[in-house]
This record gives C-alpha cells, sequence and structure tokens, in this order.
C-alpha cells in the first residue's frame, strides 16, 4: 500500500492529470469551433450547409462522412496548434540553450612520457618535465 500511496502523490502523475484534463478540454473547444463556426464556412463556400448530413449510398448502403470531415478538419486545426504553438516554440528554446561542443585544443605529445600535453604548455602536466616551445 505504501507504493501505491507514492505512486499517487508523485508529482509527475498530478501534472499529468491536468495536462489530460486541459488536453481534452481543448480538443473539445476544437471540436466545436470546427463543427461550429469553419465547417459551416466551408460548406456555405462550397454550397452544402451541414456537412454532418453529407452521405453516398452503395447498393441500398448509406455512408455518412460529413462527421468524419468534420473530426479531419477538427484533428488538422490541433494538429496545427501543437506543432506551431508548442513543438516549434520548444524546439527554439532547445537549440537556443542547447551546449555547443567545444573544438579540441591542438595537443602535442611529450617526447619525453608520450602523453598528450597541449600545445601551450611549457611543462608537461604528467612527467613536469620542460618542453621545447611550439
Amino acid at each position: 500500500m505504501g507504493g501505491f500511496k507514492k505512486f499517487l502523490l508523485r508529482g509527475n502523475l498530478v501534472d499529468l492529470a491536468v495536462a489530460v484534463v486541459i488536453g481534452t478540454a481543448f480538443g473539445a473547444l476544437v471540436v466545436s469551433l470546427t463543427k461550429d463556426f469553419i465547417t459551416p464556412l466551408l460548406a456555405a463556400i462550397g454550397g452544402k450547409a451541414d456537412f454532418s448530413k453529407l452521405s453516398f449510398t452503395v447498393n441500398k448502403s448509406r455512408f455518412v462522412y460529413g462527421d468524419f470531415l468534420n473530426a479531419l478538419i477538427a484533428f488538422v486545426i490541433l494538429a496545427a496548434v501543437i506543432y506551431f504553438f508548442v513543438v516549434m516554440p520548444f524546439s527554439r528554446l532547445l537549440q537556443r540553450f542547447k551546449p555547443t561542443t567545444e573544438e579540441p585544443r591542438p595537443v602535442q605529445d611529450c617526447p619525453h612520457c608520450l602523453s598528450s600535453v597541449p600545445v601551450a604548455a611549457t611543462a608537461c602536466a604528467f612527467c613536469t618535465r620542460e618542453l621545447a616551445p611550439g
């Protein structure tokens, strides 16, 4: 029981629950926007008043595809919003704070102990003997 209690009280679990609730509410908002504003606007341009009533019949079987169009448009809008307002800014932020790789400093081999030391060194860090310049 103690492990289960720890699991429930972890910060990540609460953050995830909040994200799911907000994501669900945002998805419902996008679906409503699509169904109530965008598809009627597209339907007015195309001549059909309501996408949800669109259908076709094959061998007396009726296929209603209007709701699918509404869902498809809502998905595209949701994906675009997530990409342009979450993924792209986060990628830019990661690029800004990404650690840069340092260029390797030129090294030379110590003639006495054969260790690699920087070219600018005047003494070997390993055997402490003096090095010839350059």
